[in-house]
């Protein structure tokens, strides 16, 4: 890809026009390899050996990090679920980058695009239509999906620094593998007894845990439109699954979702467990964030049809 293209993916892709900006097959090449050489990565530990201390920054990365999607990125700038400072806006959208699911906006415009066309002809991973591995990760890899489609994101238009960030959203994930090795070594030098260095902390800390985040957010994508039970007749394939709710921070009821989008809460029963959820209430309890939707009152009415259904989408 000529620098002129890069300089112009970097400069140009930018709200001002509706089509986003595709960078070309010229950076195909290049997500494809970072992709295969993150899942490369984990085979790191062969080498590289375990520890608790590791272990712990993997596990603790992987929950802080699917929080930050499903709370920032999903809950947020998707269905803007809750209101926040302009400041705190920022700070959600950079940590949200830590994820490498790339930047806010463009995640939030390509979820936007799939509850608009759910299931259907225009829905870029059902797994009913593209099949399970496309509608798993293929789709985040195909270069058709590159762009960020500003026109479904009006409303963050007006803020530069979140298209900036968007921009460059992978500056905060290449700073956690930066972090990563750096705490490392800082407990090799300093905490011997930690059992660890930074190459270790690095494949566990970096490698391990993002893979494991990255096919943990993708099920609900693919298996939460398989598998499960559907509560209500939303007009697409959204199912609740109590498996992938743990596994996803409460994401896995997702057929709750496709029924009221908006609502910060996605378990709609006591017994439907959805730590994402605390996590909001914790921050509003902070003064962080505030008006968190709650679960609208029709939840507690009969089902209604499909067609009615669709009307909760949007």
């Amino acid at each position: 890809m000529a620098r002129s293209a890069w300089l112009r993916w970097l400069l140009g892709d930018s709200p001002d026009d509706d089509r986003g900006l595709d960078p070309g097959k010229g950076l195909t090449a290049l997500r494809w390899a970072a992709f295969i050489g993150l899942h490369l990565g984990c085979l790191g530990v062969l080498w590289v050996g375990a520890s608790a201390t590791a272990v712990t920054v993997a596990t603790v990365l992987y929950l802080a990090r699917m929080a930050f999607i499903t709370g920032f990125y999903h809950r947020y700038f998707a269905h803007r679920a809750f209101r926040t400072s302009r400041a705190f806006q920022l700070v959600m959208a950079l940590l949200g980058c830590t994820a490498g699911q790339r930047g806010p906006l463009w995640w939030a415009g390509h979820h936007r695009r799939h509850h608009a066309h759910a299931d259907g002809p225009q829905d870029v991973h059902s797994p009913a239509r593209v099949g399970l591995f496309h509608s798993h990760m293929g789709w985040f890899l195909d270069p058709a999906n590159y762009a960020t489609p500003w026109g479904y994101i009006r409303d963050w238009r007006r803020f530069p620094e979140l298209v900036w960030v968007n921009r460059l959203e992978a500056l905060p994930f290449l700073g956690l593998a930066g972090l990563a090795y750096g705490l490392g070594e800082a407990l090799a030098a300093w905490a011997p007894a930690a059992g660890t260095n930074g190459f270790q902390m690095l494949v566990w800390g970096f490698f391990v845990s993002t893979v494991a985040l990255y096919h943990g957010t993708y099920t609900i994508n693919s298996l939460a439109h398989r598998w499960g039970r559907r509560r209500f007749a939303t007009a697409d394939d959204s199912r609740n699954n109590g498996l992938l709710s743990l596994v996803t921070l409460g994401e896995g009821w997702h057929n709750n979702h496709h029924f009221a989008p908006s609502s910060a809460c996605q378990g709609f029963r006591r017994w439907e467990v959805d730590p994402t959820y605390w996590l909001l209430r914790g921050l509003a309890a902070l003064g962080l964030i505030w008006d968190l939707r709650p679960i609208p009152g029709r939840v507690h009415r009969p089902a209604p049809s499909p067609a009615g259904a669709a009307e909760g989408q949007r």
